[in-house]
């Protein structure tokens, strides 16, 4: 019985590691965002923690092979992962709103918040070994056999976490859940209870569940803009409630980027490059039929149905949260005859999809964090060839047009200028070229054939057109694209 329990400590533990790494990803990703650079400094602080504790751990079961030890550790890891939600509000926030170097604060945030506890939960399988076999006769047979076990939990819990847990239960609830698993556990290892020792531990259980209360509690005080944080297969959303001066606006962030706003009183979208959008409508009269690629929030799919009445759109958004939280939050009629979504990934649909449209847009970065699949030569073929005759693909990004944020426009433009005879570029505010701003490329299949009726209608968005803009950067390919993050 006892060699059991040590089992399914060492694999639950193993699991348990895995799935904090997970939630590390999820609190961290709206203050630092969730870039490579992001993950990379997480996963290298909890392997830096996990092998101190393998290391400490080894050394203390040395000294002290006994399980009370080892209880009292895994007990102490329950404690501090109560605490994540506390430390989200008093540390990670303000920590992320004082210091501009985004890596430098993933890692004492990761190395404070869940190094901690990653590391307590590494001390698990050192002392499983020596508790296993305190002989030196079996011990390379013993360490693998509990290595493998706390591996097999860490593949395990890092699946069910990324596939079932997060989207469905939320991260707050999973440290919940992994604080009570910890604490069973840890009641479970000991040895010889007594009354004075379940009377501590109901006591301690009570503290647990009162610090992820007050974890809960002091966000919502200290984020009353948040009505909604939801947790979904891909991101970590956040919809709040924004004043600027006279207007209110609801906004939908995912990790660090806005991704859609409306105006709550018009109920009309935010951001001014989705205005040119629209731009479809005066160079191609005929144009019918648009794809979107990147639903956010749906506040240009919602427009488009409103204001192109004899129009259909197509949406692809591989989140179906975001549908989810559009519909609720954002005024979304998913039920229009003339739209339909298609959750799914956006470079996986361009490279199925039968269906032909007059207008492609791309609406899938985020900044300088881009999903490089959508910004290579082989996918906007692969978007040119789902056009009609008179198409285009109009696409936002977000780069200067000089100076060192420069990259992303110059790859993007040198290859929309292979795969299109023609190309046009637009500033969609008078920014200053080497500041970061909304840019939007057209590129047309086969030129232009515009409305010069609705000219007056788009001459606003028409004169800031870049007619300047040149590149000589590499053409981004599937095998070359230095633009992803």
């Amino acid at each position: 019985m006892e060699k059991l329990k040590m089992k399914i400590t060492v694999f639950l533990c193993g699991a348990l590691d895995m799935v904090l790494e997970l939630v590390a990803a999820r609190i961290l990703s709206p203050y630092v965002g969730s870039s490579n650079l992001i993950w990379t400094t997480i996963i290298g602080i909890m392997l830096i923690s996990m092998s101190i504790g393998y290391w400490l751990g080894g050394k203390i079961a040395d000294k002290k092979p006994e399980i009370n030890v080892l209880s009292f550790f895994i007990l102490v890891g329950a404690l501090f992962t109560s605490l994540i939600p506390i430390f989200e509000t008093i540390l990670v926030k303000p920590l992320s709103q004082l210091s501009g170097h985004l890596v430098f604060v993933a890692i004492v945030c990761s190395a404070v918040v869940f190094g901690i506890p990653s590391f307590i939960l590494a001390m698990v399988t050192p002392f499983a070994v020596k508790l296993e076999d305190n002989s030196h006769e079996d011990i390379g047979k013993t360490s693998g056999s509990v290595s493998s076990l706390s591996t097999i939990g860490s593949i395990v819990g890092t699946f069910v976490a990324g596939f079932i847990l997060i989207p469905n239960l939320g991260v707050r609830m999973l440290i919940v859940i992994i604080t009570l698993i910890l604490f069973i556990l840890s009641f479970m290892m000991f040895d010889k209870k007594d009354i004075k020792y379940y009377a501590c531990m109901a006591v301690i259980l009570i503290v647990l569940l009162v610090f992820n209360y007050c974890g809960k509690l002091l966000f919502e005080n200290n984020n009353p803009d948040i009505v909604a944080d939801v947790d979904s297969q891909y991101s970590r959303i956040w919809v709040k409630n924004v004043s600027a001066g006279d207007v209110s606006y609801k906004t939908m962030q995912v990790d660090t980027g806005l991704e859609s706003y409306i105006n709550q009183e018009t109920n009309e979208m935010g951001s001014a490059y989705l205005y040119y959008y629209n731009l479809f409508d005066y160079f191609n009269k005929d144009a019918k039929s648009t794809l979107m690629i990147g639903g956010a929030a749906y506040t240009y799919p919602t427009h488009y149905l409103k204001n192109f009445q004899d129009k259909t759109i197509d949406v692809v958004e591989i989140d179906d949260k975001m549908t989810e939280i559009a519909k609720t939050e954002f005024g979304l009629d998913a039920d229009n005859p003339r739209l339909t979504i298609y959750h799914q990934d956006g470079r996986s649909f361009l490279n199925s999809t039968k269906n032909k449209y007059d207008t492609i847009l791309i609406d899938a970065f985020k900044g300088l964090n881009v999903p490089f699949e959508l910004t290579t030569y082989e996918a906007l073929e692969k978007a040119k060839n789902a056009l009609n005759d008179n198409g285009m693909v109009i696409t936002n990004i977000i780069s200067s047009l000089e100076g060192k944020d420069e990259k992303f426009i110059k790859y993007e433009y040198s290859t929309y200028k292979a795969v299109f005879p023609e190309v046009k570029l637009y500033k969609v505010r008078d920014e200053d070229d080497t500041e970061r701003q909304n840019l939007i490329l057209i590129g047309f299949k086969n030129g232009e054939n515009i409305n010069k009726e609705k000219y007056e209608q788009y001459k606003d968005l028409l004169d800031r057109e870049v007619t300047d803009f040149s590149s000589d950067y590499e053409i981004v390919t599937d095998h070359y694209a230095p633009i992803g993050n």
